[in-house]
């Protein structure tokens, strides 16, 4: 894992370290940082849908943890926020994985594995995610693009 890009990276991530101490939730693993620029990969349990944690996009190597017991409420939990770049289900269950993918908001939905993707799929979020367009693919051409209708009456 390599260093934050920026010290204003570094501080943003490490604040939500700080948010979890505040909040008294449990880190699991994790949770040191090195050089004022490394944040070891932190796993945070019993993340609560009011926290910080929860709500904002960390972008950095944390992992809040928020457990459900039915597939309604974990839908639910993942559309509880105002971002929705991309989320990950983890089932063995097709039926709960094409489930998810349907009607969880986000902008990337994996299941059972990393998406990375490439220059053929789309990229980019719903809600407050991203820039309300999509990069790569034939998707990010309409960011380019201004389509207008026009009406014409060309009888007389």
């Amino acid at each position: 894992l390599g260093a934050m890009v920026s010290r204003a990276h570094y501080e943003k991530v490490r604040s939500y370290l700080e948010q979890a101490g505040l909040e008294k939730l449990r880190v699991v693993f994790g949770g040191n940082t090195q050089g004022d620029i490394f944040v070891e990969p932190t796993v945070v349990d019993g993340v609560g849908t009011d926290s910080k944690l929860f709500q904002e996009e960390i972008f950095g190597p944390v992992l809040a943890v928020t457990t459900f017991t039915t597939l309604d409420e974990a839908i639910a939990l993942a559309n509880d926020s105002v971002y929705g770049l991309a989320a990950s289900v983890y089932t063995d269950n097709l039926r709960h994985a094409i489930k998810l993918s349907r009607e969880i908001r986000a902008g990337i939905v994996t299941v059972n594995c990393f998406g990375e993707g490439d220059a053929s799929t789309p990229f980019g979020g719903y809600k407050e995610s991203g820039f309300g367009g999509r990069d790569k693919s034939i998707w990010a051409h309409d960011q380019y693009t201004e389509i207008k209708t026009i009406w014409i009456d060309a009888s007389e």
